[in-house]
């Protein structure tokens, strides 16, 4: 038997290295854990459903159907996600 995702709509931040804060107030306080280097925010942790996940410069932090957050790689991302257009919903 074979199964399609059913498509949902998520909600995602891309991690650039400079966007600490906008992550942060992203993913709500369930960032844990920063790890610097010279001064600037490299790697973090993100509480997720499953434990504790690192996320490297990147990475995608997408919010889950359930409010649960979670990093994703880019390729994966890529290769599962698009952009919609919400102006089309809106006219």
């Amino acid at each position: 038997m074979k199964y399609r995702k059913k498509p949902v709509v998520i909600e995602a931040i891309k991690w650039d290295g400079e966007n600490f804060q906008e992550v942060a107030d992203f993913a709500r306080g369930n960032l844990t854990y920063l790890i610097p280097y010279d001064n600037k925010p490299i790697n973090f942790r993100i509480h997720t459903l499953e434990g504790d996940m690192f996320c490297s410069i990147g990475d995608f932090i997408i919010k889950g159907v359930k409010g649960e957050f979670y990093p994703c790689k880019p390729d994966i991302f890529e290769a599962t996600y698009e952009v919609i257009d919400e102006t089309r919903n809106n006219a």
